[in-house]
């Protein structure tokens, strides 16, 4: 189950670039209201590593449709 399985975010049909999956994620938690240290993190552990970690990291903290 995803960190934050109430925050949906859409990738499937979107630009695959990782900087667009990146904003559209952070882009969801700002509209959720969550803290900047929970962005900061997300994107920390987002951007440590391949691009498969990135989808995966999604999938770890939102609900990805």
């Amino acid at each position: 189950m995803p960190k934050y399985p109430d925050i949906k975010v859409q990738l499937i049909g979107q630009d695959s670039n990782a900087f667009n999956i990146l904003g559209i994620c952070r882009r969801a938690m700002i509209k959720n209201r969550l803290p900047q240290s929970e962005i900061d993190t997300f994107m920390q552990e987002a951007t440590s590593g391949s691009y498969d970690d990135l989808l995966a990291t999604c999938m770890d903290w939102f609900n990805v449709e």
